[in-house]
């Protein structure tokens, strides 16, 4: 019997260049299918949007890409909240980026 681990501190610590498909063609290659919430009382993580690669270094930090290829995650976004893994709310202050807790 196999024991799944909760993935809950692995969406808390995921920053760095992310790519995200709404295309059901590249759903096998991504990792997590996330639900974008319009606010951030719901949501599992705040995302603040890093315009420079190289200051996507913290939880919830992200730099979004246009290349899959490039990104060190690779996510498929749902308009179905229940199909999603997790969900997450674009932030605009950096200070505000990360899990809820």
């Amino acid at each position: 019997m196999s024991i799944v681990a909760p993935r809950e501190p692995e969406i808390c610590r995921m920053f760095g260049s992310v790519y995200l498909t709404a295309d059901p063609k590249q759903k096998n290659y991504a990792r997590f299918t996330v639900y974008i919430d319009t606010e951030d009382t719901y949501a599992d993580l705040s995302v603040f949007k890093e315009t420079n690669k190289l200051f996507a270094d913290a939880p919830g930090i992200w730099h979004i890409t246009t290349s899959r290829n490039f990104a060190d995650h690779v996510l498929f976004i749902t308009t179905n909240r229940a199909f999603a893994d997790f969900t997450i709310y674009y932030t605009k202050a950096r200070t505000l980026a990360g899990c809820r807790k």
